[in-house]
């Protein structure tokens, strides 16, 4: 069947508000919708409509199955049990549990999401772990190559992953250490299928530091490093492969309550240490890096409700995640804390809490649906 111009035009405009699910089954309808469905126009229309007006946006979150901890967190002979699953960003009810694309049973964790893709790999990262790209939405993945320039071994491994628009390509970045402090950075692109060492590090970064929570924005990695009292920013351009140091702000004094993210398209420092000046309120302070300088912003104030929050990360409505914690169960609540109203939303999410000795983690990642078939690259 032949499209008129402007049949195109309105069959154009009224499958780009579907879900990538109902779209990827349209397209063993007929070969003309196939071609439609399956262009890189349409592909680009789908996704740029779902990320300017947040249409298929989920909460990607760590779970304990049936929401229970099946195992005591204290014995280590035991193994904890996870799952992913995605969650309305509207409803927070659950949309659906995603597996592993090889079957696999084992946990495994979420590295980056971008575009409706998102790179996964081992719990505990090595220098050898295997890394799938996968698009849960139309269920295609990718296996990078393994890297052919390692030929020691890394005892720290940071892995992180997203989309670089100037250069119009889907990078990984992975960043490794000795004990002995040698380093080692690494960077895969999508559309070469291949890994490159990258050969030019700073002095600044060769010495003694402790990597912290990253983030992945435009194409830039970012990474909390340490060095001794004092905190930075590293960022490093997977494009150009330069890095950048950002001293943090002088009243970032410790890693616990410190989180990086996005906030309104900047790159930003969030922070939980000290009391408010308002009574009866607790406050986070926000940074936000603009023009190579940190911009102090109003800072995030709410009700504490006799709860004790931990920062997670920031949403795609640039609200604040935050945790509490269930000790008994081994779960974290998920909270939404809104800066303007200054409400802490109830989602109802029961997150999965990870301990590795005294440290721990919980896991909420933005997804936005898309239909990127892999084999296009």
């Amino acid at each position: 069947m032949a499209f008129t111009l402007r049949k195109k035009e309105i069959l154009v405009d009224i499958l780009v508000r579907l879900p990538a699910k109902s779209l990827v089954r349209f397209l063993c309808t007929c070969k003309s919708w196939s071609g439609l469905i399956g262009s890189s126009s349409f592909v680009s229309i789908h996704l740029n409509r779902n990320v300017t007006e947040h249409a298929h946006v989920y909460l990607l979150c760590l779970l304990h199955p049936n929401f229970e901890r099946l195992a005591d967190p204290d014995d280590p002979y035991v193994k904890q049990e996870f799952s992913w699953s995605l969650f309305s960003n509207e409803t927070f009810e659950e949309s659906s549990k995603i597996t592993h694309p090889l079957g696999s049973t084992e946990h495994y964790g979420i590295y980056g999401s971008s575009n409706g893709l998102v790179c996964i790999s081992d719990e505990i990262l090595n220098f050898d772990s295997p890394i799938h790209i996968w698009n849960p939405s139309v269920k295609k993945f990718k296996t990078p190559p393994m890297s052919t320039n390692i030929n020691i071994k890394f005892s720290l491994v940071s892995l992180q992953f997203g989309f670089h628009p100037r250069v119009n390509d889907y990078k990984a970045v992975r960043m490794m250490r000795t004990n002995k402090n040698v380093l080692a950075v690494e960077v895969y692109s999508l559309s070469t299928d291949s890994w490159k060492m990258v050969e030019a590090i700073p002095p600044w970064l060769k010495c003694t530091w402790q990597h912290h929570k990253g983030t992945f924005f435009n194409g830039v990695a970012y990474h909390i490093i340490q060095k001794g009292p004092l905190f930075s920013i590293m960022s490093f351009d997977s494009g150009s492969e330069e890095f950048e140091e950002f001293i943090a702000p002088d009243a970032i004094c410790r890693s616990l309550g410190l989180c990086i993210d996005v906030y309104k398209e900047h790159i930003c420092l969030l922070f939980g240490f000290y009391g408010c000046e308002e009574e009866g309120m607790d406050k986070i302070d926000l940074w936000v890096l603009q023009e190579k300088r940190w911009k102090k912003l109003c800072p995030f104030i709410y009700d504490p409700l006799d709860y004790c929050y931990r920062i997670i990360g920031i949403g795609i409505d640039n609200e604040l995640l935050m945790e509490t914690e269930d000790f008994l169960r081994g779960v974290g609540y998920l909270h939404l804390c809104n800066n303007e109203s200054k409400q802490v939303l109830e989602t109802g999410i029961e997150l999965a809490v990870m301990k590795y000795g005294e440290i721990e983690f919980s896991y909420t990642i933005t997804y936005i649906e898309s239909l990127v078939f892999l084999d296009k690259y």
